[in-house]
């Protein structure tokens, strides 16, 4: 990547912005080579890893690490074998390592949805003993503490013996009545390591000991007296022990860590690319960026693009770094500023080269923003490739170059003896001669330095130039000349940034198909230009100058109006998009709604259904126990041939049970005035649509299935014998009177089922009570493949219908499976009346795949 290039659009001050952001020495020495890179794996690996970064940090104050200022000079040292460090230096060094086992405990604890940091993280190797062995032995003052070997802990409880010693032996001089008028000063000192007392010269020989020199004066002597010396020596003795012992615990301490440098240096590696992640991820919330998409068709897309040096927060961060090294304002004091010039916040700009367009031209007003505009397009496209969240709106898309020029500003050289028009010249031919595709040229006031005709037509021979390579080329210019090339060239487009058409001051936005208009003489007049010398120069205009001008203002005001016609459209439709919004919020909340209530009658009519089967539980309980009382013969002949009397009998008792459990229902009220109670049914205000008229039943006529008699047997019609019908009941055939014949299935039931309900008034109850013995197997039910509540519905009939037989043993079959049809058969069975108990089916029956029930007598 070229170095001038990124030095002309200032990609270095962004480099100090985020080094300033890293919290460890090693992350901020990666940070200050960041580079744009140009492989477009690593480009999107960094880019993700920026973005969880960034996901980390909005819930997160940071990754906890804490790493010393000397942490190079402790890492060196530790590569030094034999060498042990310092106590403090072993402490921070294991201060900083528990600080990347708590980060890496950290990130591995969000789980899988940071795949990236949780995959540096899982690198990390643990030096819990090593640290835990430091702090036993050292203490945070950075003194070695005697627990710290059960040698040291001998050497120092010596030492304090005899200091002790040392200290009354002394103590008896100082204070004694014979040899404290000898002394200069009621005190001990230590003298090169030995304890002393300040004798005076002229009573040398009064205290008999060692001298270890004199006061300056020469008045007093440091003597050490007889009686301390052995003790004097056993301190120094002990002393070195302990130096030695000390220097022993520290190497061993530094040992231990560096016994593992692979690991030691593959988890610092890791904390320093965590830290590394972090900083991006600052930065990224600093300017609100996002991560640009990698474009594989040459797309270069800047939505609502802003410079990040001209966003509050980063430019002061980056003047700060400027002082710290070294670049801030020179001592010259600058002369204001006529009028400001830039506002006070950066104003977004779209950029957009959408193949097979390559080439972008921006022309406009001085003071307008192109140069800006093109250093913002260079230093987004170098931020990105170097891992960098970009200050733009979503869906920005930016292709990898491989190559980034910049020729923006005056670069005349007087020792080099170039001209602006020289430099400018220069910097496009070392382009070309190192151009690597794909590529992005930034052109600032191509053509500009030279006569403008000359310039203009040089230009056009750069710009195309560079389109016939392939390059990707964003130019400013105010000739002509460009603009009708960018007019009437393909795979090239013109815009132009717009002003305000009262004042001429800028607005900073681009107008994509605009000519652009200089204003050099309006901008002239608006920074203070004497009003005659302004006069002058519209004179000094050509007719043909004059009426191209006049073309221009015209064009420049049309689009304008375009433009605003298109920003009301924009506003329009984002309204009624809005409105559509709202409309479809408040349909899904009816329907939410609606699909309430319907659960709520739903379950309604459930309560009242459970209801009504435990009323009918109950009456057929009284008809069991009724037809218990007929012999085994009676209950397996059919219907017909049963005694009248106990038929009759059997029939009133069922009739009036069952007038009794509807008179019960009726009196809940039914679902509608179950939903009324609750509060869920219609609004008073909402009229009820009448009930739909019932449907004539079906004629009866052979063929037609009914249901015979008050019991409700049900059967098929064989033959009509003028009052009466030969009926086949499951094989047997009856004859019946017409009148106790009712069509089964008729119009009238179909659409009583299509409205969801009986077609009057409240709830129809039907019992069918068989007391013929069922066809088939009487003793086993099989639910395999059923629902849990098709299961138990079955479950329930086959009991009923097996209740007024003789069998007093059954067999459910429900399979394996997953056991939750199995768990609902046996809660059934559990509270079923009829059931005395139940049992898993021995092996040779099916095992744990069927139910074994015994029915009460």
């Amino acid at each position: 990547m070229n170095a001038g290039a990124l030095r002309a659009l200032e990609f270095h001050r962004i480099v100090s912005v985020v080094t300033g952001l890293a919290v460890t020495p090693t992350g901020e020495a990666r940070l200050a080579d960041l580079r744009p890179l140009t492989d477009a794996a690593a480009i999107g690996a960094a880019q993700r890893a920026t973005t969880e970064g960034t996901r980390f940090l909005a819930n997160h104050p940071g990754f906890p690490l804490r790493a010393p200022s000397d942490l190079d000079e402790i890492l060196e040292a530790l590569s030094v074998e034999g060498r042990p460090l310092e106590p403090l230096r072993l402490t921070a060094l294991a201060v900083y390592l528990e600080s990347i086992e708590q980060t890496r405990h950290a990130v591995v604890s969000l789980g899988p949805s940071f795949p990236i940091l949780g995959g540096l993280a899982s690198a990390v190797a643990s030096f819990k003993g090593e640290i835990a062995a430091v702090r036993r032995a050292i203490d945070p003052s950075g003194e070695v503490v005697d627990e710290a070997s059960p040698a040291l802990a001998s050497i120092r409880e010596r030492l304090r013996r005899h200091r002790a010693k040392l200290r009354s032996t002394l103590e008896a001089f100082v204070r004694g009545r014979d040899t404290a008028k000898y002394l200069q000063d009621q005190l001990v000192t230590d003298r090169n390591g030995r304890y002393v007392l300040l004798v005076r010269a002229e009573h040398r020989s009064a205290i008999p000991g060692i001298v270890h020199g004199g006061s300056a004066s020469g008045a007093s002597l440091y003597v050490e007296p007889l009686e301390t010396v052995d003790i004097n020596n056993d301190i120094v003795q002990l002393e070195e022990q302990e130096a030695e012992e000390v220097r022993r615990i520290l190497l061993a301490l530094t040992d231990g860590l560096r016994a593992r440098p692979s690991d030691l240096r593959r988890t610092i590696d890791v904390a320093t690319e965590l830290d590394v992640v972090q900083a991006r991820a600052r930065l990224s919330l600093m300017v609100d960026g996002v991560e640009p998409i990698a474009s594989v068709d040459g797309t270069f897309e800047l939505k609502a693009a802003r410079h990040p040096l001209l966003i509050a927060a980063v430019a002061s961060r980056a003047s700060e770094a400027g002082r710290e090294a070294g670049e801030g304002p020179s001592q010259a004091t600058p002369p204001a500023p006529l009028a400001p010039l830039a506002p006070l916040a950066p104003v977004p700009v779209d950029l957009h080269l959408v193949p097979p367009t390559r080439i972008l031209i921006i022309a406009g007003p001085n003071t307008g923003g192109k140069t800006v505009a093109i250093k913002t397009a260079g230093l987004l496209a170098a931020m990105a490739q170097a891992g960098l969240h970009i200050p733009a709106d979503a869906g920005s898309r930016l292709p990898v170059f491989q190559s980034i020029f910049a020729d923006i500003g005056d670069e005349q050289s007087i020792s080099a003896s170039l001209s602006t028009f020289s430099a400018h010249i220069t910097n496009v031919v070392s382009m070309d001669r190192t151009l690597a595709l794909p590529a992005l040229v930034l052109l600032d006031e191509v053509g500009a330095g030279t006569d403008p005709v000359e310039g203009g037509a040089l230009g056009i021979a750069v710009i195309d130039h560079f389109r016939t390579r392939g390059a990707h080329l964003i130019a400013t210019t105010h000739y002509d000349s460009l603009k009708s090339y960018s007019s009437t060239t393909d795979g090239v487009t013109g815009a132009a940034f717009g002003f305000d058409p009262e004042t001429f001051a800028p607005t900073y936005r681009l107008v994509y198909g605009s000519p652009g208009r200089s204003l050099a003489i309006e901008i002239a007049a608006r920074l203070g230009m004497p009003p005659s010398v302004v006069a002058a120069a519209r004179g000094n205009l050509s007719e043909g100058e004059q009426q191209l001008r006049d073309h221009l203002a015209r064009i420049d005001n049309d689009l304008r109006a375009l433009e605003q016609e298109r920003r009301a459209v924009a506003k329009e439709r984002a309204t009624v998009a809005e409105t559509e919004t709202k409309l479809k919020t408040r349909e899904q909340t009816v329907r939410e709604r609606e699909e309430g209530f319907r659960r709520r009658l739903d379950a309604k009519l459930d309560d009242q259904v459970r209801e009504a089967r435990r009323e009918i539980d109950r009456v057929i309980e009284g008809l069991k126990a009724r037809a218990a009382e007929l012999s085994d013969q009676a209950a397996r002949r059919a219907a017909a041939r049963i005694s009248t009397g106990d038929a009759g009998a059997a029939r009133s008792d069922a009739r009036a049970a069952l007038d009794e459990a509807i008179a019960k229902i009726k009196e809940a009220g039914g679902p509608g005035k179950a939903g009324r109670a609750a509060g869920e049914g219609p609004s008073p205000a909402t009229p009820l649509a009448p009930p739909a008229p019932l449907a004539p039943l079906a004629p009866l006529a052979p063929g037609a299935r009914v249901a015979v008699g008050a019991l409700g047997l049900e059967g098929v019609v064989i033959e009509l014998h003028g009052r009466h019908a030969e009926v086949d009941v499951r094989g047997k055939r009856l004859r019946a009177a017409l009148r106790d014949l009712r069509v089964i299935g008729d119009v009238r039931g179909a659409g009583a089922a299509e409205r969801g309900g009986p077609a009057r008034g409240g709830p129809a109850v039907h019992v069918n009570i068989d007391l013929q013995p069922r066809e088939g197997a009487l003793s086993e039910l099989n639910v395999i493949g059923c629902t849990v509540d098709e299961a138990l519905t079955r479950l329930e009939k086959f009991l009923d219908q097996t209740a007024v037989t003789d069998i007093g043993e059954l067999r459910i079959v429900h399979g394996h499976g997953t056991g939750q049809l199995r768990r609902a058969v046996g809660e059934f069975l559990k509270n079923h009346p009829l059931v005395a108990s139940y049992d898993a089916a021995p092996d040779k029956q099916g095992g744990g795949g069927a139910t074994i029930v015994r029915l009460k007598d």
